[in-house]
């Protein structure tokens, strides 16, 4: 059997802050995202959809033993039960995605279409937020953070976020965050900080869609 906290990449990873995380400052994880911002019929965002790959020293830890044919090649199939407890641990914290449209927050759904992919020594999770409630026509804001910080976001230099469906007349900014990380309190100030913290929101990556 899989063991379960190596399996929670984000909310759970207390194997791994227990063994390799405390060589290192934090951040101890490295993700590199792409998102999708899907729209609906009537103009409003209806999805966004996520990409998210991590380092190559968490991917490796992640994915010990889940080669079960022995083949070199970790498929679909077997980074299931992986993607499945991933996407069930980061409930706990809003999926680190944060939306507003218009006056109001997104609320969105649980996770759909979410999958795991394992190429060039890097695991990516990939996942669908259904937006439950809260979307205007107009566009929206987005800002993926960890709260927490053991996890960095990093929005991908090279076509970070791309529209799907949208009004002839939208376009998205990126706004990458100013704040430098290199200086950062101590690991028993991190342990403190839990799902309800704010300290992660000065390294969040936003994405501003307007629709004129």
């Amino acid at each position: 059997m899989v063991r379960k906290a190596a399996l929670h990449l984000f909310a759970a990873a207390a194997v791994l802050a227990g063994g390799i995380a405390p060589a290192l400052s934090h951040p101890h994880v490295i993700v590199t995202g792409k998102s999708e911002v899907v729209f609906g019929k009537d103009g409003a965002v209806a999805a966004v959809r996520h990409a998210w790959t991590f380092d190559e020293m968490f991917s490796e830890y992640a994915t010990q033993g889940l080669d079960k044919n022995k083949d070199g090649v970790l498929s679909r199939d077997e980074l299931a039960e992986l993607a499945k407890v991933n996407v069930e641990s980061l409930k706990e914290f809003e999926y680190f995605t944060t939306g507003k449209s218009g006056p109001g927050k997104l609320e969105f759904a649980e996770p759909t279409d979410y999958y795991l992919e394992h190429k060039d020594k890097l695991l990516t999770l990939h996942f669908t937020l259904p937006v439950k409630k809260g979307s205007q026509k107009g566009g929206l804001s987005l800002d993926v953070f960890d709260p927490t910080y053991f996890v960095a976001f990093n929005l991908a230099e090279e076509n970070p976020v791309k529209l799907i469906d949208a009004p002839a007349n939208c376009a998205f900014e990126v706004k990458r965050p100013k704040q430098d990380a290199t200086q950062t309190p101590t690991e028993s100030f991190f342990n403190s900080l839990t799902a309800a913290s704010d300290y992660g929101s000065q390294f969040a990556n936003r994405v501003i869609v307007t629709c004129k």
